[in-house]
């Protein structure tokens, strides 16, 4: 990112590996919707010179003197957040906001990206995890944030056995949602989308229902298919701000809306007061940022290996060489109609 509304190449020296660190050379990428909103739309404000891209499966080329689980020749997956896990907010359970609010999320916000022939890894021990030799790094590209932020949405909206959830927005994060809340036990599954990419895999992904907003308002659609009581549960991972308004007229009283989307715009999200209850219905809403670390890494490479999730049908198309990370990341920023993620392979 040379600016807002400007991307292109630019020399940078080799990142330095501190002690608890490591240097990665990155053999996949792929470039975030994040990343869209961060240079066309401004959202983090201006960052000049600054490399892009916080998805990335590598291999380790140096380790820092402390590390201990890790070392040159390594393949391993880099989640798109790596927190500080001395911090205050990581002790309080919130790693995420270590050092300040989304200051767990470092590439591509306040530090160089992975688009890149080498990254820097903080706290190397504590945010890599070893990439088993089965999983194709396109397909592992997926750990780093779609898979653990759609699965954090259904977190946020604590999914219980038999309850009807809708997931607003079916691009990667949600289809990852789609497949969560399935797994944590949820009985219908209303999924908003339009692209019929999207729609075949929220199918293979369990969805029962499919919400066209084409077709008219997503509120009166849920309402109709439910005999007009609504969703125990919502899961906000696409669309604008008016999402909100429109999760909270859906959710029965007592429900729980999960919110996994970064909102690229200003200003505000505009709760309906009346249908919040006045304030009484307790519905709840929970916005958060995906955990990064090595744990839940290393756990969700274990829901691929054991085969409870293929993340591999989000992956439309797969780019080869380093040079093609510009046309990957403007795919992504046009979305054609048979697009969920782009992958770009460099080796």
């Amino acid at each position: 990112m040379l600016g807002i509304g400007k991307t292109g190449w630019i020399e940078k020296e080799r990142p330095v590996c501190g002690p608890l660190d490591a240097i990665v050379r990155p053999i996949a990428v792929s470039p975030c919707t994040s990343d869209i909103h961060t240079v066309w739309e401004g959202a983090l404000g201006e960052r000049s010179n600054m490399i892009l891209g916080h998805e990335s499966v590598g291999i380790v080329d140096e380790v820092g003197s402390l590390v201990k689980d890790f070392k040159k020749g390594d393949r391993v997956v880099t989640p798109a957040i790596t927190p500080d896990w001395g911090s205050l907010e990581a002790q309080g359970g919130y790693a995420m906001h270590s050092g300040g609010m989304l200051s767990g999320w470092k590439f591509s916000n306040f530090k160089d990206g992975v688009f890149a022939e080498y990254c820097h890894v903080n706290e190397a021990d504590a945010n890599m995890a070893h990439l088993p030799p089965e999983i194709k790094p396109e397909t592992a590209l997926m750990l780093c944030d779609m898979m653990p932020t759609g699965l954090h949405g259904t977190e946020l909206a604590d999914i219980q056995f038999g309850d009807s959830v809708c997931v607003i927005g079916i691009g990667p994060v949600g289809l990852m949602s789609v497949a969560g809340a399935v797994l944590r036990g949820a009985s219908r599954v209303f999924a908003v989308g339009s692209r019929p990419v999207c729609v075949d895999a929220a199918k293979k992904y369990g969805a029962t229902d499919i919400i066209n907003y084409k077709h008219g308002d997503i509120v009166a659609q849920i309402a109709e298919l439910t005999g007009g009581k609504g969703v125990d549960r919502v899961i906000i991972a696409g669309g604008g701000a008016e999402t909100v308004g429109q999760a909270v007229k859906m959710v029965k009283p007592g429900g729980r809306i999960g919110n996994v989307n970064y909102f690229g715009e200003s200003g505000d999200a505009g709760i309906p007061i009346p249908d919040w209850g006045n304030g009484m219905a307790h519905k709840l809403i929970a916005g958060g940022l995906m955990p990064g670390g090595r744990l839940r890494t290393e756990k969700l490479i274990s829901l691929i290996t054991a085969g409870r999730i293929d993340p591999s049908l989000l992956v439309t198309h797969v780019f080869r060489g380093f040079d093609k990370i510009p046309e990957a990341l403007e795919l992504m920023r046009q979305k054609p109609a048979d697009l969920i993620k782009p992958a770009v392979l460099m080796e």
